[in-house]
């Protein structure tokens, strides 16, 4: 079966996503460590989306 990368994008969104909503709360607390928790989500959702995109384009 061929990956097409639908699978990295979506958890990459879902990471960004919580990611997004752990610096928010980190923000709201005033807590460093979640804030950047959040911030290091947000990077890995980046970077899964990228990995899926270019599953994307090996594909075509």
């Amino acid at each position: 079966m061929r990956d097409n990368g639908m699978e990295d994008k979506l958890k990459g969104m879902g990471n960004k996503m919580k990611g997004g909503a752990k610096e928010a709360w980190g923000n709201v607390t005033n807590d460093e460590r979640t804030r950047a928790e959040g911030k290091a989500d947000q990077l890995k959702g980046k970077f899964q989306e990228t990995v899926g995109k270019a599953k994307d384009k090996l594909n075509d």
